[in-house]
């Protein structure tokens, strides 16, 4: 009787122990490559899966975004100029056999060539291009490690350069590359308004030259404005045309 109760309990655990090792549950995410004897036979999920113990293996691949930051790198510009660049990986694995076969650590993998290509990308273009066309550098980066991890089945969805560090050298030159850009702006203003003025006052000098009583108008004009100062005293020329128009027009009436 001890014997069968032994036995019993024997085959109930080589049961549980076997049942342990046979099935797996994989979620939506989630694929097996499943190996037969060391040979690959195919990719399993999601849900109940049961393999063969002892000679069927099974390695787990997420098939999520995963987000990998690319740490800072020494990047020296076009230009010569030393940055220190960082940025953030999107990337999915879009062929689990490929992603167990191909490589052997597909995140390693990723992380090194990120790297190796933000440099050389970044390398190629200037300082100021860094600055002001991130986006068009972040999609370079994005096609070039896209097309070198295709063949490892890895999908880059997204690049993000997230900072550019300049020494501060550096940054007092591009504040001073800056302060000159707007002066040069400023004085270019100034000198398109003083030649816009000079047009439209040699205009009115041609107009005023036609009609002399436009002339005398004129002259009437200045007159009230000086007149509408606070000054008490005012002392002006009076033009002799002025005076001989006028002392013309009392000989006409006379």
């Amino acid at each position: 009787m001890m014997l069968d109760y032994l036995t019993y309990a024997t085959l109930a655990v080589l049961v549980v122990l076997f049942l342990s090792s046979a099935i797996r549950i994989l979620r939506e995410y989630e694929r097996g490559v499943v190996f037969t004897l060391g040979r690959f036979t195919g990719v399993k999920g999601p849900g109940f899966i049961i393999l063969i113990p002892v000679v069927q293996q099974m390695v787990k691949v997420d098939l999520r975004v995963m987000v990998q930051v690319v740490p800072p790198q020494d990047v020296i510009s076009r230009d010569n100029v030393s940055v220190k660049v960082n940025a953030v990986l999107y990337f999915r694995i879009i062929d689990p056999e490929r992603a167990i076969i191909k490589v052997s650590d597909y995140m390693s993998a990723t992380s090194q060539l990120a790297q190796t290509t933000l440099r050389s990308v970044l390398g190629k273009h200037e300082l100021d291009e860094m600055l002001a066309e991130r986006d068009r550098l972040n999609a370079d980066v994005q096609e070039i490690l896209d097309q070198q991890t295709d063949v490892w089945g890895i999908k880059v969805t997204t690049v993000e350069i997230k900072d550019i560090d300049i020494n501060e050298t550096m940054v007092r030159a591009i504040a001073k590359q800056a302060e000159a850009e707007r002066l040069r702006r400023a004085k270019v203003i100034n000198a398109m308004g003083e030649q816009q003025a000079a047009e439209k006052l040699v205009e009115a000098g041609r107009t005023l030259a036609r009609e002399p009583q436009a002339m005398q108008l004129r002259y009437f004009a200045a007159l009230h404005d000086i007149a509408g100062e606070r000054s008490s005293t005012v002392v002006f020329p009076l033009p002799m045309d002025l005076l001989g128009h006028v002392t013309g027009g009392r000989r006409e009436a006379t």
